[in-house]
């Protein structure tokens, strides 16, 4: 099973290449874009170990000169201090405007690698190789870059697209199985806000909370279909000048709770299933949602074994004053995504703080 998806982009189209035994191909991909011979390869160490050597031999046989760094896993290591290292690593191998550097590993690596990128000698090349099912479906795709702030989450970034997203399912069987239920997060995301027929297959499979429990034509499919959903979104709004806001849906309160964690207790999927099981409340506390949708979503991410309620000891207040450092607030008024039925969403400011206290004491 392949497939080629498009990102049609005014300035710089690429493609989503999805295939099994992909990661082999990778220099051979990378050398038809006619790219710089010299390449930084960014992973961290469990990462690299698993898939380094093979990634560096695809390059080389290709013809590219390969340096690699690895960087420590984790969200609270997105840091400014982490791209220091990368900038190092890029001087001492005297990375030029045209060399590229390679994010082998999950969202954490693929969003400091692509902002590094973004940022070395005012923009180099970037490739996404995706290790997790978050990343594939979501965070490798659309060129949102960045690290943290001690006080928010992704608040430093830029907008850096790939030259080429190339995912390979089959790396996916390393995956632990807490990190493969965070990318279920995203993949019900998108059928909430975007696709209805993935959101009914979601449905109709026995369980989504590991691996081996999904069958490969069903992984291939969400693989695809939320390949596709975000592809189509980011076309029409590379920026997020209006459209592309809706992929942050559960977003914003599950950001709150990540920052208000220490990035620590819950990890990027788990709370963005807690956020989307608080918006869906909040629509349905605000008359835009039924309450038998808001049911049917919270069902599917209880299959896929992901979190309904806040974490204990989390502070509501805290929650609330969060929202409003989120990168989305405008004029002071935070902008929630809100469903209006399964596979469309809108985007208002009209949330009244009150309803947020309701439903997040609620959980």
């Amino acid at each position: 099973m392949t497939s080629v998806i498009n990102v049609n982009l005014p300035e710089q189209s690429y493609e989503i290449a999805i295939a099994s035994l992909n990661l082999d191909q990778l220099g051979q991909q990378m050398a038809s874009l006619k790219l710089g011979k010299k390449v930084l390869l960014v992973s961290n160490p469990t990462i690299f170990k698993h898939f380094g050597e093979r990634a560096i031999a695809s390059l080389t046989s290709a013809g590219f000169e390969v340096a690699s760094c690895t960087l420590p896993p984790g969200e609270r290591y997105k840091t400014l201090n982490s791209i220091q290292k990368l900038y190092d690593v890029a001087l001492e191998n005297r990375l030029e405007r045209s060399a590229t550097m390679v994010a082998l590993g999950g969202g954490v690596i693929g969003d400091m690698t692509g902002f590094a990128a973004a940022t070395w000698l005012r923009g180099i090349n970037v490739v996404q190789v995706p290790t997790t099912l978050l990343a594939m479906v979501d965070s490798a795709i659309g060129g949102k870059t960045g690290v943290n702030h001690p006080h928010g989450k992704n608040l430093i970034g830029a907008f850096h697209q790939p030259r080429l997203v190339l995912i390979d399912p089959d790396v996916l069987k390393t995956l632990p199985m807490r990190e493969f239920r965070a990318g279920m997060a995203e993949v019900i995301k998108y059928g909430v806000i975007w696709d209805a027929e993935l959101f009914a297959q979601l449905e109709a499979s026995k369980r989504l909370d590991q691996l081996r429990y999904v069958k490969p034509e069903l992984l291939f499919t969400i693989l695809m279909r939320s390949c596709q959903a975000k592809a189509d979104v980011v076309s029409k709004d590379e920026k997020e000048g209006g459209l592309r806001a809706i992929l942050n849906y559960g977003h914003t309160i599950g950001h709150a709770v990540e920052s208000l964690t220490g990035y620590r207790l819950v990890n990027h999927g788990e709370a963005v299933a807690i956020g989307m099981v608080a918006a869906g409340q909040i629509a349905v506390e605000l008359g835009m949602w039924q309450k038998e949708d808001t049911e049917r979503q919270n069902s599917l991410i209880q299959k896929a074994g992901l979190p309904t309620q806040l974490p204990s000891g989390v502070d509501i207040e805290a929650i609330i004053e969060a929202l409003q450092l989120d990168k989305k607030v405008k004029a002071g008024k935070v902008r929630f995504v809100l469903p209006t039925e399964i596979g469309v969403v809108t985007v208002t400011d009209e949330v009244p703080s009150d309803i947020i206290r309701q439903v997040l004491q609620g959980m």
